[in-house]
């Protein structure tokens, strides 16, 4: 698929849910292919301003073509947990919402060298920025039965871990695995023609996606980034985040859960003696409930098939002096 081809996931809802002013200020925290952005600068006047991030290479390439062509936008090479030391060099403002799309986009999947996809063969790498981490390759080389286990349970909720992983320390004996055909077929081979939740989905599906999550710290940039976005917003603001997975979705949904709670989500103070009305006010209102792809949407791309929006908006109350651990491990 071509950049020009790529169309994101929720395009129209996820940037109707922004509730954009024309001479506001957004961040689309996860530029990819410059779809959702190329749709909030349409909504936005002369003096509206949007500052895009993205820490892919290629998404880099992508939004610096856009950034020359258009004055209001800007971009940053950088993953999207460093919003609070970009946003200081560019705005002196709160900013007025956040758009995150979660995940691995389709030219990335589509793109052989970058190793994301077992359907085609290329070198193991998965990381979103090659310059910055270890590559599955790497890892894989080095990691122990236990720790590959681990990832592979805890990020591909796979319940053949075990097994897949012993496999890969047992091919790893033998030589390197270096490629992405080579480990879905240990993979595959491991995990048998046992039956799954999905008898459609190719055995190696759960397992990559576990390697890609660990190795681009997916979920830890997550619980990171959300309390650092909220803190960004002004009041009325909005935060939008499409996820592709229950473990981020999940990470999301109780994140906005707590922040919407009229005590900021903090058990410690909710046991506290103190009336409601004296109760710290929610930094957070949800708003409407969760968005899924409408069926037209599914089938032009059934990639879209497992996503879902959720959107919350800055309230006027302040935020919380020290954000309660549930904030950040999505426990």
């Amino acid at each position: 698929m071509s950049d020009e081809a790529h169309v994101p996931v929720l395009l129209e809802e996820a940037v109707a849910s922004l509730a954009i002013k024309a001479d506001g200020t957004y961040v689309d925290g996860t530029f990819g292919r410059g779809g959702h952005a190329r749709a909030i600068l349409a909504a936005l006047c002369a003096r509206g301003r949007l500052i895009g991030i993205d820490r892919d290479p290629s998404a880099a390439r992508a939004a610096l073509v856009l950034a020359h062509s258009d004055p209001r936008f800007v971009f940053r090479h950088a993953w999207f947990s460093q919003l609070p030391e970009i946003l200081p060099e560019l705005v002196r403002e709160k900013i007025d919402g956040v758009l995150l799309d979660l995940g691995i986009s389709s030219p990335q999947i589509d793109d052989s060298e970058r190793g994301f996809s077992f359907q085609h063969d290329g070198p193991l790498d998965m990381r979103m920025d090659p310059t910055r981490g270890e590559s599955v390759a790497d890892f894989l080389r080095r990691t122990t039965s236990e720790e590959l286990t681990e990832v592979i349970r805890d990020y591909g909720e796979e319940r053949y871990a075990q097994q897949i992983a012993k496999a890969i320390i047992a091919a790893r004996a033998r030589a390197p695995i270096l490629r992405t055909r080579e480990l879905a077929q240990i993979v595959g081979a491991a995990a048998g023609t046992r039956t799954r939740g999905d008898w459609r989905q190719n055995p190696a599906t759960r397992t990559f996606q576990a390697l890609r999550i660990f190795a681009n710290r997916e979920l830890t940039e997550v619980r990171e980034t959300l309390p650092r976005v909220v803190s960004a917003l002004a009041p009325g603001g909005r935060l939008a985040v499409i996820s592709f997975h229950s473990l981020e979705d999940r990470i999301v949904k109780r994140f906005f859960a707590r922040a919407t709670q009229p005590y900021a989500g903090d058990s410690a103070i909710a046991r506290l003696a103190i009336r409601e009305s004296a109760l710290p006010g929610a930094p957070l209102v949800l708003v409407g409930r969760a968005r899924h792809p409408a069926p037209a949407e599914i089938a032009r791309n059934p990639r879209s098939r497992s996503a879902i929006l959720r959107v919350a908006e800055r309230s006027l109350h302040p935020l919380p002096a020290h954000w309660p651990r549930g904030y950040l491990d999505g426990a």
